[in-house]
């Protein structure tokens, strides 16, 4: 029944992938349009999640969501999170590698939505496209996501904490938000599979971008993190 239950989660996301790509088009006439759009089809996706699959999710801290656009700094351990913090944040671009761009729909649909893409290859060139990019999304009123480990990490471990994330903060003006979470018990990495559940969410206070240097922001947000990880890996409902 689960492999069923999957089976059509994955049928209305490949559809539904397609049907919004092409509703945004249009909406790249309004401001913040297409995001909306994509906001739209990431709470579909999460409706379909809970109602398909009994997956859910638990989010603890919103009190520290800040009114003023903000760096979203987040654990990374599946795609459920690429969902579910359009759904808790305010519209928001991530920070991602432009390969993602050349992929059908999906990645067509993220170039559409203004996010940041950075060419690892480029070395130096890099900070540059964040900076010009970032700065004009600021500009525009989003908020930054970012996962300051670059990668999906499996539940229980830890990846190297990048300075991107602090960077940005510097550079922008804009403050840290950490974010725990556990998605990775319940949508494995690389698993056609999802599993029902509730996922723990927890939100920290913001970290000021006038509190540190570059370091000790990356330092305070990874202290926070993965001390909030340990609390609800394998504690979830």
């Amino acid at each position: 029944m689960l492999i069923l239950k999957n089976l059509v989660y994955w049928l209305i996301l490949s559809v539904s992938a397609v049907i919004m790509f092409f509703i945004a088009l249009p909406a790249l006439f309004i401001p913040q349009g297409v995001n909306k759009v994509g906001r739209g089809w990431a709470r579909l996706l999460l409706w379909s999640l809970k109602n398909i699959i009994g997956l859910k999710y638990q989010v603890t801290g919103t009190e520290n969501i800040p009114a003023a656009p903000a760096i979203i700094c987040s654990k990374h351990q599946s795609g459920w999170e690429t969902l579910a913090l359009q759904e808790i944040f305010p519209l928001q671009v991530y920070v991602a590698k432009k390969e993602l761009f050349w992929i059908p729909f999906f990645g067509w649909g993220l170039k559409l939505a203004k996010t940041i893409g950075i060419d690892r290859k480029a070395g130096g060139k890099a900070m540059e496209q964040l900076k010009e990019q970032g700065m004009a999304r600021k500009n525009e009123g989003f908020w930054i996501a970012i996962f300051p480990e670059g990668t999906r990490i499996p539940p229980g471990q830890k990846g190297k904490y990048r300075l991107g994330a602090a960077r940005m903060a510097k550079l922008f003006e804009m403050d840290l938000v950490p974010v725990a979470l556990n998605s990775g018990e319940y949508w494995p990495k690389n698993s056609f599979l999802k599993y029902p559940g509730t996922i723990q969410v927890v939100i920290g206070q913001p970290v000021a971008y006038a509190s540190a240097d570059e370091a000790g922001l990356m330092k305070r947000c990874e202290d926070w993190i993965e001390a909030r990880q340990a609390e609800i890996t394998r504690k979830a409902a």
